[in-house]
């Protein structure tokens, strides 16, 4: 499992043009992709990870601050390029593989008592964000 991790003071999910996922900052804007031979075991890994990723201002997380998240689904983050010009989606899980997963890290980081938006599963969004710093990361698990 693979999130690309910006801290933001403002980020926005649409889907055909309507608001599905915002939060005001300062936050975590979580770009989260499923790896085909994931399991359900990265779950609480991830969920820990990004919720007490100490990012925001002061060297604070999203536990310390009681700051929200926006996780947004990205297949994409597991696009691989080395090759020619073309991605290759391989290394991506396939939806029905990947959108339990998701769904599950975000249910944990609501259990841990984070404030979760998000986008869909699936669709074509839009997402916008005013990114702090910029202060981005890659986290893996």
């Amino acid at each position: 499992m693979r999130a690309v991790v910006a801290r933001v003071s403002s980020a926005t999910v649409r889907v055909d043009g309507e608001v599905v996922g915002h939060i005001d900052g300062p936050g975590l804007l979580v770009l989260l992709g499923v790896h085909r031979d994931d399991t359900p075991d990265a779950v609480p890994v991830m969920a820990r990870k990004l919720h007490e990723l100490r990012i925001l201002p002061g060297e604070q997380s999203c536990a310390d601050a009681a700051a929200p998240l926006l996780v947004v689904s990205q297949f994409t983050l597991y696009g691989e390029t080395r090759k020619g010009r073309r991605p290759s989606w391989s290394a991506a899980a396939r939806p029905e593989h990947a959108e339990p997963l998701v769904e599950a890290v975000v249910a944990a980081l609501r259990e841990r008592g984070a404030e979760v938006a998000t986008g869909v599963f699936g669709a074509m969004m839009a997402v916008e964000s005013v990114n702090e710093g910029p202060f981005t990361v890659l986290v893996e698990v």
